[in-house]
């Protein structure tokens, strides 16, 4: 397969091979590449909303079991992957931007705490769009959405999900 050099124009997203498509768009949801196996045949679109559209619905179309499945995917917000460098480029990428590979050992104590706290509960991670916070306002956010319920919180969760993922394809195709 021939690589494609990025960002990419939506011309060129629509004239991507299966598998080039399919490679391209393989983690803009975490470790899910199921969804741009489904959104290729999709194609072609009109512009990137249109792009991004496709993979929301897609998100909000699948089962609760597929659902519970990528909220599972998804790293801790400054967990063991990331102490050990194993988060995906991206999720790496999105935790550098929230500044929690500065933490200090009092916020990394609270941050390990409440993911552990928030895991127990819902036995899924703690999902907020890295990129759009802060670490204070994660550590809140994770206290704060701790009091949701599981149906509250898968539903808050995949909408996460679907900011991560419209941030992701903004990385990839060129408005």
């Amino acid at each position: 397969m021939a690589s494609v050099t990025l960002p990419i124009s939506i011309s060129e997203v629509n004239s991507l091979s299966d598998e080039q498509f399919e490679a391209v768009f393989a983690n803009v949801i975490e470790l899910w590449p199921n969804a741009a196996k489904e959104v290729k045949r999709k194609r072609p679109f009109q512009n990137v909303p249109a792009l991004c559209e496709a993979f929301q619905t897609y998100l909000e179309d699948i089962t609760l079991e597929d659902k519970l499945t990528i909220l599972k995917l998804h790293p801790d917000l400054a967990g063991r992957l990331a102490a050990r460098g194993e988060l995906t480029a991206e999720s790496a990428g999105e935790q550098r931007a929230a500044g929690l590979e500065g933490l200090t050992p009092e916020q990394k104590k609270i941050m390990d705490e409440s993911n552990q706290r928030y895991k127990a509960k819902f036995d899924f991670p703690f999902i907020i769009c890295a990129r759009e916070n802060k670490v204070q306002s994660i550590i809140e956010g994770l206290q704060r959405r701790y009091s949701n319920n599981k149906e509250q919180e898968i539903t808050t969760g995949i909408n996460e999900v679907k900011k991560i993922c419209k941030l992701r394809i903004l990385d990839i195709v060129k408005n």
